[in-house]
């Protein structure tokens, strides 16, 4: 039986497909299909709107119409069975959150040094700032690597001498939103109880806000979190570290 009362309507001519509502969905409501965003069960929506924030083109609103009745239940258990789906099971798999095995002790000690390779330390998934939602999992008690996007392809050896241990965050200050960052870090302080950041920016200007963004995220959500400050130069050599 369906009855009046407030839940999720998506603008398909507004939304993009980028997914970020999909992971910003604790009930499991959207899903990403052939490249829009949809409500795949009016059960599984609270009509709460903790989505809209996610969404970077406005396409999603709440409306008030008759609908199916909310299903908390059903809902955590379609939750629980969406952690077994693949990658691709989204829709978008920049956005699927994933959380990758780690090598024990071990196993690490054992495996074969390569020259110039080596496996990747990487853990999780997506790592762009802008597809991080504050609740992803991996970020609970994080130490952060906040990378401008360039410094991943100049320095050699990130995944041996700056990526163990962190969760890494990229994105570049000069061409994204800076108060989009600043919001998203803010979000990420409050709810996520990391241990401590560390930037790694390029020489080139362009870089210099990213320390600056960190720190305003910091403050408006009233922490004080260990900084770390790296910068390359544009050959890929560590220039400063702070």
């Amino acid at each position: 039986m369906k009855t009046l009362r407030k839940i999720i309507e998506i603008d398909e001519e507004l939304c993009d497909g980028c997914g970020q509502c999909v992971t910003g969905c604790d009930e499991g409501a959207l899903k990403v299909i052939n490249g829009k965003a949809k409500v795949v069960s009016e059960t599984f929506c609270d009509g709460l709107g903790a989505c809209i924030g996610e969404c970077p083109t406005g396409a999603l609103r709440i409306v008030e119409r008759e609908a199916a009745p909310f299903d908390e239940e059903a809902a955590r258990r379609h939750v629980a069975l969406k952690q077994g789906e693949p990658a691709l099971a989204c829709g978008c798999p920049s956005t699927h959150i994933q959380t990758f095995a780690t090598l024990s002790p071990c196993d690490a000690a054992n495996r074969p040094v390569h020259i110039g390779g080596g496996a990747s330390a990487l853990t999780h998934w997506p790592i762009q700032i802008r597809l991080i939602p504050p609740t992803a999992p991996f970020l609970k008690g994080a130490d952060l690597l906040v990378l401008a996007d360039c410094t991943a392809v100049s320095f050699p050896t990130l995944h041996r001498d700056l990526l163990p241990g962190k969760v890494v965050m990229m994105g570049c200050p000069k061409f994204d939103d800076v108060q989009d960052y600043v919001n998203r870090f803010a979000d990420i302080f409050r709810a996520a109880d990391i241990k401590s950041v560390t930037t790694v920016v390029m020489e080139v200007p362009c870089c210099a806000g990213l320390p600056s963004i960190v720190r305003r995220g910091m403050e408006a959500a009233g922490k004080d979190i260990p900084l770390e400050e790296v910068m390359l130069s544009t050959r890929g050599e560590i220039l400063k570290r702070s």
